[in-house]
Protein backbone atom coordinates (compact mmCIF):
# COMPACT_ATOMS: atom_id res chain seq x y z
CA UNK A 1 0.00 0.00 0.00
CA UNK A 2 1.69 3.51 -0.88
CA UNK A 3 0.58 6.83 -0.34
CA UNK A 4 0.67 10.00 -2.74
CA UNK A 5 4.35 10.73 -2.76
CA UNK A 6 4.31 13.60 -4.45
CA UNK A 7 1.59 15.77 -7.05
CA UNK A 8 1.36 12.82 -10.07
CA UNK A 9 -1.40 15.17 -11.60
CA UNK A 10 -1.82 18.91 -11.84
CA UNK A 11 -4.10 20.60 -10.62
CA UNK A 12 -4.28 24.09 -8.47
CA UNK A 13 -6.81 24.05 -5.82
CA UNK A 14 -5.38 27.40 -3.52
CA UNK A 15 -8.32 29.08 -2.06
CA UNK A 16 -10.25 25.87 -2.08
CA UNK A 17 -11.91 24.32 0.70
CA UNK A 18 -12.31 20.49 0.56
CA UNK A 19 -13.87 18.07 3.14
CA UNK A 20 -12.94 14.64 2.94
CA UNK A 21 -14.65 11.83 5.28
CA UNK A 22 -12.64 8.74 5.90
CA UNK A 23 -9.51 10.48 5.73
CA UNK A 24 -7.84 8.55 8.57
CA UNK A 25 -6.98 6.06 5.93
CA UNK A 26 -6.35 4.26 2.57
CA UNK A 27 -8.07 5.95 -0.25
CA UNK A 28 -9.42 8.41 2.08
CA UNK A 29 -6.02 9.48 3.42
CA UNK A 30 -4.60 9.55 -0.46
CA UNK A 31 -7.23 12.00 -1.41
CA UNK A 32 -6.75 14.09 1.46
CA UNK A 33 -2.90 14.21 0.58
CA UNK A 34 -3.73 15.04 -2.94
CA UNK A 35 -6.01 17.39 -2.07
CA UNK A 36 -3.70 18.76 0.17
CA UNK A 37 -0.63 18.96 -2.67
CA UNK A 38 -2.76 20.94 -4.94
CA UNK A 39 -3.72 23.66 -2.58
CA UNK A 40 -6.30 23.04 -0.85
CA UNK A 41 -7.58 23.55 2.89
CA UNK A 42 -8.61 19.58 3.92
CA UNK A 43 -11.32 19.00 6.18
CA UNK A 44 -10.61 16.03 7.50
CA UNK A 45 -13.53 13.74 9.13
CA UNK A 46 -13.43 10.46 10.60
CA UNK A 47 -13.87 8.92 14.44
CA UNK A 48 -9.85 7.51 15.11
CA UNK A 49 -8.30 11.00 16.17
CA UNK A 50 -5.14 9.38 15.93
CA UNK A 51 -5.30 8.41 12.34
CA UNK A 52 -6.82 11.23 11.01
CA UNK A 53 -3.78 13.51 13.37
CA UNK A 54 -1.59 11.09 11.01
CA UNK A 55 -3.42 12.61 7.82
CA UNK A 56 -3.05 15.91 8.81
CA UNK A 57 0.46 16.10 9.97
CA UNK A 58 1.54 14.66 6.67
CA UNK A 59 -0.93 17.58 4.91
CA UNK A 60 1.05 20.20 6.78
CA UNK A 61 4.57 18.61 6.65
CA UNK A 62 3.79 18.83 2.85
CA UNK A 63 3.18 22.53 3.32
CA UNK A 64 -0.54 22.20 3.13
CA UNK A 65 -3.75 23.37 5.36
CA UNK A 66 -5.25 20.96 7.30
CA UNK A 67 -7.80 20.48 10.34
CA UNK A 68 -9.28 17.30 11.94
CA UNK A 69 -12.75 17.35 12.31
CA UNK A 70 -14.31 14.12 14.62
CA UNK A 71 -17.87 12.56 13.90
CA UNK A 72 -20.08 9.66 13.27
CA UNK A 73 -21.22 10.46 9.50
CA UNK A 74 -24.13 8.23 10.29
CA UNK A 75 -25.28 10.87 12.73
CA UNK A 76 -27.33 13.57 11.23
CA UNK A 77 -27.00 16.79 13.28
CA UNK A 78 -23.36 16.01 13.74
CA UNK A 79 -23.04 15.80 10.63
CA UNK A 80 -24.66 19.40 10.09
CA UNK A 81 -22.10 20.35 13.06
CA UNK A 82 -19.08 19.70 11.43
CA UNK A 83 -20.19 21.08 7.90
CA UNK A 84 -21.26 24.17 9.65
CA UNK A 85 -17.93 24.05 11.36
CA UNK A 86 -15.72 23.79 8.53
CA UNK A 87 -17.42 26.72 6.67
CA UNK A 88 -17.43 29.27 10.17
CA UNK A 89 -13.84 28.17 10.38
CA UNK A 90 -12.70 28.64 6.57
CA UNK A 91 -15.21 30.87 4.89
CA UNK A 92 -16.62 28.58 2.38
CA UNK A 93 -16.81 24.41 1.43
CA UNK A 94 -15.74 24.13 -2.09
CA UNK A 95 -15.58 20.43 -2.25
CA UNK A 96 -16.63 17.34 -0.72
CA UNK A 97 -15.21 13.79 -1.05
CA UNK A 98 -18.22 10.84 0.27
CA UNK A 99 -15.04 8.08 1.07
CA UNK A 100 -16.01 6.51 4.70
CA UNK A 101 -17.25 3.03 3.82
CA UNK A 102 -17.19 -0.24 5.97
CA UNK A 103 -17.57 -3.89 5.10
CA UNK A 104 -19.63 -6.63 6.98
CA UNK A 105 -19.18 -9.74 4.61
CA UNK A 106 -21.02 -12.39 4.92
CA UNK A 107 -23.80 -14.44 2.57
CA UNK A 108 -26.91 -13.03 2.76
CA UNK A 109 -28.71 -16.02 4.79
CA UNK A 110 -26.22 -15.26 7.30
CA UNK A 111 -25.93 -11.54 7.48
CA UNK A 112 -28.10 -10.28 10.48
CA UNK A 113 -29.81 -7.03 10.22
CA UNK A 114 -27.12 -5.53 12.35
CA UNK A 115 -24.51 -6.12 9.72
CA UNK A 116 -26.68 -4.89 7.03
CA UNK A 117 -27.64 -1.80 8.78
CA UNK A 118 -24.14 -0.85 9.49
CA UNK A 119 -22.88 -0.78 6.33
CA UNK A 120 -26.54 1.18 4.84
CA UNK A 121 -25.94 3.36 7.11
CA UNK A 122 -22.15 4.09 7.15
CA UNK A 123 -21.81 3.77 2.99
CA UNK A 124 -25.16 5.34 1.89
CA UNK A 125 -26.73 7.47 4.61
CA UNK A 126 -23.41 9.02 5.48
CA UNK A 127 -23.42 10.14 1.42
CA UNK A 128 -27.10 11.59 1.53
CA UNK A 129 -26.30 13.44 4.87
CA UNK A 130 -22.83 15.28 3.74
CA UNK A 131 -24.29 15.96 0.31
CA UNK A 132 -27.66 17.51 1.90
CA UNK A 133 -25.69 19.76 4.39
CA UNK A 134 -22.83 20.69 1.57
CA UNK A 135 -25.60 21.54 -0.91
CA UNK A 136 -27.07 24.60 1.26
CA UNK A 137 -23.54 25.99 0.70
CA UNK A 138 -22.86 25.40 -2.35
CA UNK A 139 -26.07 26.51 -3.72
CA UNK A 140 -25.94 29.92 -2.37
CA UNK A 141 -22.23 30.44 -3.74
CA UNK A 142 -23.19 28.30 -7.21
CA UNK A 143 -20.42 26.81 -7.16
CA UNK A 144 -19.01 23.44 -5.88
CA UNK A 145 -17.82 19.57 -6.12
CA UNK A 146 -19.61 16.91 -4.98
CA UNK A 147 -17.63 13.40 -5.51
CA UNK A 148 -18.46 10.35 -4.06
CA UNK A 149 -16.25 7.06 -3.92
CA UNK A 150 -18.43 3.69 -4.62
CA UNK A 151 -17.56 1.01 -5.77
CA UNK A 152 -16.93 -1.50 -9.27
CA UNK A 153 -19.10 -4.09 -6.36
CA UNK A 154 -22.27 -1.06 -6.83
CA UNK A 155 -22.11 -2.18 -10.19
CA UNK A 156 -21.76 -5.82 -11.01
CA UNK A 157 -22.23 -7.39 -7.29
CA UNK A 158 -19.85 -9.18 -5.23
CA UNK A 159 -20.71 -12.59 -3.29
CA UNK A 160 -20.93 -12.57 0.03
CA UNK A 161 -21.37 -8.44 -0.19
CA UNK A 162 -25.15 -8.06 -0.41
CA UNK A 163 -24.88 -4.92 2.03
CA UNK A 164 -22.12 -3.57 0.62
CA UNK A 165 -22.85 -3.66 -3.28
CA UNK A 166 -26.28 -2.24 -2.49
CA UNK A 167 -24.96 0.78 -0.48
CA UNK A 168 -22.19 1.74 -3.88
CA UNK A 169 -25.41 0.90 -6.16
CA UNK A 170 -27.42 3.34 -3.93
CA UNK A 171 -24.08 5.70 -4.31
CA UNK A 172 -24.31 5.41 -7.78
CA UNK A 173 -28.20 6.01 -7.91
CA UNK A 174 -27.61 9.16 -5.35
CA UNK A 175 -25.38 10.94 -7.56
CA UNK A 176 -27.08 10.88 -10.62
CA UNK A 177 -30.12 12.25 -9.06
CA UNK A 178 -28.18 14.98 -7.26
CA UNK A 179 -26.72 15.96 -10.44
CA UNK A 180 -29.70 16.70 -12.52
CA UNK A 181 -30.98 18.47 -9.39
CA UNK A 182 -28.05 20.93 -8.68
CA UNK A 183 -26.59 21.21 -12.21
CA UNK A 184 -28.34 24.47 -13.10
CA UNK A 185 -26.60 25.75 -9.72
CA UNK A 186 -23.55 25.27 -11.21
CA UNK A 187 -23.03 22.33 -8.63
CA UNK A 188 -21.27 19.15 -10.14
CA UNK A 189 -21.79 15.54 -8.31
CA UNK A 190 -20.19 12.33 -9.82
CA UNK A 191 -18.78 9.00 -8.27
CA UNK A 192 -15.92 7.16 -8.80
CA UNK A 193 -16.05 2.93 -8.71
CA UNK A 194 -12.96 1.72 -7.81
CA UNK A 195 -11.78 -2.10 -8.57
CA UNK A 196 -9.85 -3.45 -6.18
CA UNK A 197 -7.64 -1.32 -4.70
CA UNK A 198 -4.27 -2.14 -2.22
CA UNK A 199 -5.50 -0.91 0.95
CA UNK A 200 -5.73 -2.31 4.61
CA UNK A 201 -9.17 -3.97 3.20
CA UNK A 202 -7.63 -5.40 0.31
CA UNK A 203 -4.28 -6.48 3.42
CA UNK A 204 -7.02 -8.61 4.66
CA UNK A 205 -8.01 -10.72 1.94
CA UNK A 206 -4.51 -12.51 2.13
CA UNK A 207 -2.28 -12.89 -0.71
CA UNK A 208 -3.94 -16.12 -1.78
CA UNK A 209 -6.63 -14.44 -2.19
CA UNK A 210 -5.31 -11.30 -3.81
CA UNK A 211 -3.28 -13.28 -6.51
CA UNK A 212 -6.90 -14.91 -7.62
CA UNK A 213 -8.02 -11.25 -7.60
CA UNK A 214 -5.10 -10.27 -10.02
CA UNK A 215 -6.16 -13.20 -12.34
CA UNK A 216 -9.32 -11.45 -12.79
CA UNK A 217 -8.28 -7.89 -13.23
CA UNK A 218 -6.76 -7.50 -16.78
CA UNK A 219 -4.47 -5.51 -15.49
CA UNK A 220 -2.89 -7.98 -13.98
CA UNK A 221 -2.43 -5.79 -10.69
CA UNK A 222 -4.17 -4.48 -7.75
CA UNK A 223 -4.61 -0.71 -8.18
CA UNK A 224 -2.76 2.30 -6.09
CA UNK A 225 -4.66 4.65 -3.83
CA UNK A 226 -3.01 7.45 -5.22
CA UNK A 227 -4.69 6.43 -8.86
CA UNK A 228 -8.02 6.94 -6.94
CA UNK A 229 -6.75 10.11 -5.40
CA UNK A 230 -5.75 11.47 -9.28
CA UNK A 231 -9.48 10.88 -10.62
CA UNK A 232 -10.70 12.93 -7.74
CA UNK A 233 -8.20 15.97 -8.29
CA UNK A 234 -9.56 16.02 -12.31
CA UNK A 235 -13.12 15.75 -10.90
CA UNK A 236 -12.61 18.53 -8.53
CA UNK A 237 -10.46 20.87 -11.00
CA UNK A 238 -12.12 23.32 -13.17
CA UNK A 239 -11.53 21.15 -16.29
CA UNK A 240 -14.32 19.29 -15.29
CA UNK A 241 -16.74 21.86 -15.28
CA UNK A 242 -19.58 20.14 -17.58
CA UNK A 243 -18.84 16.77 -16.02
CA UNK A 244 -21.53 15.80 -13.91
CA UNK A 245 -23.99 12.75 -13.35
CA UNK A 246 -21.18 10.77 -14.45
CA UNK A 247 -19.84 7.05 -12.84
CA UNK A 248 -15.99 6.50 -13.39
CA UNK A 249 -14.82 2.89 -13.27
CA UNK A 250 -11.11 2.97 -12.10
CA UNK A 251 -10.47 -0.93 -11.73
CA UNK A 252 -7.80 -1.84 -14.17
CA UNK A 253 -10.44 -2.82 -17.09
CA UNK A 254 -12.52 -5.49 -14.23
CA UNK A 255 -15.71 -4.15 -15.65
CA UNK A 256 -14.82 -3.09 -19.44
Amino acid sequence: MSETPCRRIQVDLNGQTALVTGASRGIGKAIALALGQAGAKVACIARNEEKLRETADAISAGGGTAAIYMCDVTDSAAVQKVVDSVVEDWGQLDIVVNNAGITRDTLIPRMSDEEWDDVISTNLRSVFLFTRAATQVMMRKRSGRIINISSVSGIMGNPGQANYSASKAGIIGLTKTVARELAGRKVTVNAICPGFIATEMTDAMGQVVQDEVKKRVPAKRLGEAHEIADAVLYLASDSAAYLTGHILTVDGGLTA
